[in-house]
């Protein structure tokens, strides 16, 4: 992407999830065996995580148009050509 843009944007997904579900997804795309493992979040933790892309909308005419899924099976893909 090109553009005369000289800032900082937030650039993601902007349908939250959570971090066991994006785990849960890659286990299933990978026909993994691996378990979950939960542990307490320190306090600190953020709970919402789902970037705010107006400016990108506005500014970039940014929106993303790869679905998670179809990214993440595209990404496992390209990791398993590799190996």
């Amino acid at each position: 992407m090109e553009s005369n843009q000289n800032d900082v944007f937030n650039i993601g997904n902007p349908n939250e999830i959570t971090v066991n579900e994006l785990a849960s997804t890659i286990i299933d795309l990978t026909n993994s065996n691996s378990k979950l493992i939960n542990k307490d979040l320190p306090q600190d933790d953020p709970k919402q995580r789902r970037p705010d892309i107006t400016k990108a909308k506005k500014l970039l005419n940014w929106e993303p148009v790869v679905k998670l899924e179809d990214g993440l099976t595209q990404t496992i893909d390209w990791v398993n050509s590799q190996l």
